[in-house]
């Protein structure tokens, strides 16, 4: 067996900052964006202290030291673009703004992944430099999608490739990074190897910035994995990878210093901030949000089954909203009008249509089917300070707003936020409003419920803090509990 070397003409080590919590990346970037957003607009060095506040409280956080956050700090608004910095003031980005109000971890690691390019403005100037230099001129996930839809088709199979592949035979090589080698002689390159059986060096160091770039493609969906080593396209999100590998979209402000190989420091400090309003641009036309069965489902038979499945409780809801019309007359006219259909790119419609089955489902079990017909959405324009409407056994009502959250892994949550609208119905129902924590990932769906949120503040069992609403605070070992998720079931 023999070593890979790239020949010595065409390698160049690409590199970014990598965050310290990127064992924890999901529930970082979702607590950050919640607090970015939260810290608004101010002044630069008020929103650093702000900043810094933040991270510090962190669970976890309250003892690290201060060039650890500042560490911290850096990243999330370098690397992530979390921040728009003006002359005098720095304010949320629209990346950050679009994560506190989707709760779609996919969504944004997607939208992260579809700006990030080499050279950019997440590393140093410095090192900027040095890659317009050497003529860089890469966008990482829209190669490597490339490349893996390209190989599919010409093995007549789902092919996969592993980090270390990634690392020595595209990200650290100028023919793909420079060149733009056709991917078709990188997959014949990478074909050979395995026939040679090379072997490449594996060391962490020397592969991590290509790994991570594969880790968060795999967050964003865009990959799967059945053994943290070979990665494959997901072909469930095909829509997706099309957008990714059409795409023309580029940083263009470094392209005059790349086409004639000499960068300068200046210019590039000065169009630093364009950087970061590029990555923050509005992608309005490019939906990358998530669609929720197809992320959950294993494969296309998986996802088929779930789509019945939708389609089944789609049809029960009706016969519902029907006095309990004939199930074969329903399914016979095939009744799909939007206030019964499950609009699976809409995280918050979604996250209520599955509660909303779920509580069918609850009331029905338990031998009340007499009261499913008072169980029902509440249109979002009426604006009552809850999502849905349900009852108790005993024929009180319940009044349930649904709070649901996706992410690639499952997440710690600690806290959850009310509009002032919420938090006012929730002080005048109090044991008739419940908050629905809905949390959804590849491994698992939990259902969290809360019961009596200003009951629970009153008597101090949570934390809550008036933040253009309330911002709660709490332990779920003490308040609140999980529940079976019931949606499913037939």
């Amino acid at each position: 067996m023999t070593n890979y070397n790239i020949p010595s003409e065409f390698y160049f080590r690409l590199h970014h900052v990598r965050p310290r919590f990127k064992g924890d990346i999901e529930n970082v970037l979702i607590f950050m964006a919640e607090e970015v957003v939260k810290i608004g607009k101010l002044k630069v060095e008020d929103f650093s202290e702000n900043m810094r506040i933040a991270i510090r409280n962190y669970p976890g956080n309250s003892m690290i030291e201060l060039k650890t956050i500042n560490n911290w700090r850096t990243e999330i608004s370098a690397l992530f673009g979390f921040v728009l910095h003006r002359d005098d003031y720095d304010e949320p980005g629209q990346r950050a703004m679009e994560l506190e109000h989707n709760q779609d971890l996919v969504e944004f690691f997607k939208l992260f992944l579809f700006s990030f390019q080499y050279p950019g403005a997440h590393i140093k100037s410095q090192a900027v430099l040095e890659q317009i230099n050497a003529g860089i001129h890469f966008k990482p996930a829209q190669y490597i999608l490339k490349l893996l839809r390209y190989a599919n088709s010409v093995e007549k199979s789902s092919v996969g490739i592993t980090k270390f592949e990634v690392c020595h035979c595209i990200y650290n090589d100028l023919r793909c990074t420079r060149d733009k080698e056709e991917v078709s002689n990188v997959w014949n390159r990478i074909k050979v190897n395995r026939e040679l059986s090379v072997q490449y060096d594996q060391t962490g160091d020397v592969i991590r910035y290509a790994g991570d770039i594969i880790d968060y493609m795999e967050i964003a969906n865009l990959l799967k994995t059945y053994d943290s080593r070979t990665y494959y396209l997901n072909t469930l999100e095909e829509s997706s990878i099309i957008k990714f590998t059409e795409s023309c979209e580029w940083f263009n402000a470094y392209d005059q210093m790349i086409n004639n190989r000499s960068g300068n420091i200046v210019r590039i400090n000065e169009v630093r901030d364009q950087w970061f309003e590029y990555v923050n641009r509005d992608l309005g036309k490019t939906d990358f949000s998530t669609d929720i069965l197809a992320f959950i489902a294993n494969d296309a038979e998986d996802l088929k089954k779930l789509k019945e499945n939708v389609e089944l409780i789609s049809v029960n809801r009706e016969i519902l909203s029907n006095d309990f019309q004939k199930r074969e007359e329903i399914i016979g006219e095939r009744i799909r009008t939007e206030k019964n259909e499950f609009r699976t790119k809409d995280i918050g419609d979604m996250g209520e249509s599955i509660i909303h089955s779920h509580e069918c489902m609850r009331v029905k079990m338990n031998g009340r089917e007499d009261l499913l017909h008072l169980i029902k959405r509440i249109p979002t324009q009426f604006a009552l300070g809850y999502d849905i409407v349900s009852v108790e056994l005993d024929e009180r009502k319940r009044f349930i707003e649904v709070k649901t959250t996706i992410s690639s892994k499952p997440l710690h949550f600690n806290r959850i936020h009310m509009t002032k609208n919420e938090w006012n119905t929730a002080n005048s129902t109090r044991d008739r409003y419940f908050v629905y924590r809905l949390l959804i990932s590849k491994e698992e769906r939990r259902l969290f419920l809360l019961q009596d949120p200003v009951g629970l503040y009153k008597s101090d069992q949570i934390n809550m803090i008036p933040s253009d609403g309330a911002e709660i605070n709490f332990n779920p070992n003490n308040v609140g509990y999980f529940e079976d998720l019931l949606t499913w079931r037939t």
